[in-house]
């Protein structure tokens, strides 16, 4: 069923909060479905000062091999903050949001960040910065922390650029950026699709709720993500049944709504889909939604598959175990693995109503790779992604060893938040920071190991490279490249990246 994406993965399976000792990972393997050798390690807690409530903000790896996320809340001014978290546990604060009077330089932010070309952060906040409204921002963000607010939503009246941006941005195959606005832009405010480019100069591609009833949809919540063909596909929350929808749109700017949830009743297909969907190379699409499926207790949501020929089908439904202990409400997308398996996480159910982190086999079934308690995190909303070292590292949007009362939407017994590793022996691999680019230029490589590297071929054409770091590598993309794999020998071993970087002409 599942084959390896040569799409930008988008990595993100809500909730793998993991603080528990070897006992209760043991133990806890026993009660789940066979699976992989396993280890589950909390290694940071959110505390407030340095953020608070994850919602749906995934990590993004940086360049240093550190991890970067965003919290909703918390921070010096509590309107939410950047933070950064080392692979031995330690969390440190990069960013408070509204540093500015009236919050101009952003607020709450309930996206990821994206690493850009040049090797610095891009992202969005949901509120602040200084349009008509406090609508959000598009910002740059060097790993240092010094922040350019680059573009400010509702700029002019009635915002028709659109306001409120959720969802991550994905870096397209032209150097711009796409992303959706869940509100304002036509007469409609029900969001809209934009690209902006690196610079800030924003182009409103569509607005939902074009058409008649919204067969079209509404209030798209998360980001998109780009096919190998050059589309972009996405979700919304609402639409002409207010259940959601999943739509494309190509370069070229055609839209089409191709599903609409619940149009039979009890909603079997589901419901809600509000994390990003994953494209396969065979353009077959893989998403969740957050309820209906009709598991025991009637809403579990589900996990549902879209072939490129436009056939959908329900692959899993949550709740179908006892108690909802394979887990129940999943809020975040999947992510596809470097072994071709689709992770993710829910937001409730397991054994103890907090959450699961699971995988979906090629047989259909969900393998349960851990049940969140209260000290290892809670309620995780935000997508896993996969390092370059083969493991899988995520957030929580609640929970932690310790009760804090300064916790925005969490309080006793419920901590600020978690961040997690999920170790599950997969192979390790490098990325590039940017999905396509031309001869001549430029490209970052991310990895582990990389000291000491002696070739960088482009799908078997050698390149000229430097390494900057054990976890960098700069390379030129050599004349005669083609679009395929990029691998890079190390000292030890031979890397393979996990997507295929394109060469354009």
């Amino acid at each position: 069923m599942f084959i390896r994406s040569e799409e930008v993965p988008v990595q993100t399976l809500k909730s793998l909060r993991i603080r528990l000792s070897v006992v209760l990972i043991l133990l806890c393997a026993a009660f789940a479905i066979a699976a992989p050798a396993q280890t589950f390690t909390a290694l940071a807690d959110l505390d407030g000062a340095n953020g608070s409530s994850p919602l749906r903000n995934a990590l993004v790896q940086g360049t240093d091999g550190n991890f970067y996320g965003t919290a909703f809340s918390g921070g010096a001014f509590g309107k939410g903050s950047v933070y950064k978290v080392t692979k031995d546990g330690t969390i440190s604060l990069v960013y408070s949001f509204c540093a500015l009077a009236h919050c101009a330089d952003g607020a709450e932010p309930s996206s990821p960040l994206v690493v850009g070309a040049d090797g610095n952060f891009y992202g969005t906040t949901q509120g602040g910065g200084s349009g008509t409204e406090p609508a959000g921002t598009f910002f740059k963000l060097t790993p240092g922390g010094t922040l350019t607010t680059l573009h400010n939503f509702c700029s002019l009246p009635y915002c028709p650029d659109g306001g409120g941006p959720t969802g991550a941005l994905v870096l397209a195959f032209d150097g711009n950026f796409y992303g959706v606005a869940s509100q304002f832009g036509n007469s409609s405010g029900s969001g809209t699709i934009f690209k902006i480019t690196p610079a800030g100069t924003l182009t409103t591609l569509y607005n939902f709720c074009s058409k008649t009833d919204c067969t079209d949809g509404s209030r798209p919540l998360a980001g998109l993500v780009q096919a190998r063909d050059g589309s972009f596909y996405g979700t919304t929350e609402g639409g002409t049944t207010g259940n959601g929808t999943v739509f494309r749109f190509t370069p070229t700017g055609q839209f089409k709504n191709l599903y609409t949830f619940c149009t039979v009743s009890g909603c079997p297909d589901g419901n809600n889909p509000y994390g990003p969907l994953v494209v396969t190379a065979s353009g077959n699409i893989y998403g969740t939604a957050a309820g209906g499926g009709q598991g025991a207790d009637g809403s579990g949501g589900t996990v549902f598959e879209m072939t490129s020929a436009g056939t959908f089908s329900v692959v899993y439904r949550f709740c179908s175990a006892t108690n909802c202990d394979d887990g129940s409400g999943p809020q975040s997308g999947l992510i596809l693995g470097s072994d071709g398996q689709l992770y993710g996480s829910t937001d409730e159910g397991g054994f103890n109503g907090k959450g699961t982190a699971f995988r979906i086999t090629s047989a259909g079934a969900s393998v349960r790779l851990h049940s969140f308690y209260s000290t290892d995190g809670a309620y995780p909303m935000s997508a896993l992604v996969q390092s370059t070292d083969g493991s899988l590292y995520g957030d929580t949007s609640n929970g932690g060893p310790t009760d804090r009362t300064n916790c925005s939407n969490a309080g006793p017994p419920f901590g600020c938040g978690t961040v997690f590793h999920l170790s599950l022996d997969l192979k390790p691999f490098v990325k590039t920071a940017q999905p396509s680019g031309a001869v001549g230029d430029s490209i970052i490589i991310l990895g582990n190991g990389l000291t000491g590297s002696t070739t960088v071929a482009f799908n078997g054409t050698a390149a000229a490279f430097s390494v900057v770091s054990d976890t960098e590598i700069t390379a030129s993309v050599p004349t005669g490249a083609t679009t395929g794999t990029i691998q890079v020998a190390t000292p030890t071993t031979i890397l393979t990246s996990n997507t295929a970087f394109h060469v354009l002409p």
